[in-house]
């Protein structure tokens, strides 16, 4: 199976790359990235987290990943 990409130009789809498919070939086309499956209450429990992760290391409170990682180590 071939993969071909392709963007959309002015409402219509244009291949990026030549391809050497027989004249008429049907091509059923998927959207790359369809982003995810979050509700609103979910996206914006994640909003909420990621403000508060950056508040916090606005604030300075943060620590190097080694330690993050050996607090986990230690925890199990």
């Amino acid at each position: 199976m071939n993969t071909l990409k392709a963007r959309v130009c002015n409402g219509r789809l244009a291949l990026d790359e030549p391809t050497d498919l027989p004249e008429g070939t049907e091509v059923e086309l998927t959207v790359a990235d369809d982003g995810d499956d979050l509700d609103a209450e979910e996206r914006a429990a994640l909003h909420s987290a990621l403000e508060e992760a950056w508040a916090s290391v606005c604030a300075g409170e943060m620590q190097p990943m080694s330690e993050f990682l050996k607090e986990l180590e230690t925890s199990e």
